[in-house]
């Protein structure tokens, strides 16, 4: 789900909220080490979100927020922000070339530089926070 998320909307909140959990507590982000990602640099991205980013001519950075059942990319273009709001079971992540992370839902995707070790040390928790909390599947019955 892509939406804009510039201005105080009840219902997009909801939506939100429905989708990957309420966010932490304070307590709760203080016990996992922070929850959100350091500035990441777009490399590429989905057509959608491409038509976006390409309204101004700053550089392409997001970041990502962890929430209990889900991720949220944000970022900007012109005065607006975006956020793709990505649930765990839908949620798929690569490492494909040695420096650059896909991060998948749908049809939608960006692809962001891992080039310094609090990029890779934050996806390092994504990817452990995912594996705790997803549901558990038929296989591990």
């Amino acid at each position: 789900m892509l939406v804009n998320v510039s201005y105080n909307n009840k219902a997009i909140t909801k939506k939100i909220d429905e989708a990957v959990g309420k966010p932490f507590t304070l307590k709760e982000r203080f016990t996992m080490g922070g929850i959100g990602s350091p500035k990441l640099i777009i490399t590429e991205t989905s057509v959608e979100i491409r038509n976006l980013l390409i309204l101004d001519n700053n550089r392409d950075t997001c970041n990502i927020e962890i929430r209990p059942k889900g991720i949220i990319v944000r970022f900007r273009s012109l005065l607006e922000t975006f956020a793709l709001v990505i649930p765990y079971y839908k949620l798929t992540i690569y490492k494909g070339q040695a420096s650059v992370y896909s991060i998948y839902r749908d049809n939608y995707f960006i692809k962001v530089e891992s080039d310094t070790k609090a990029v890779q040390k934050f996806f390092k928790k994504l990817l452990g926070y995912k594996a705790d909390n997803a549901p558990t599947s038929v296989d591990d019955l």
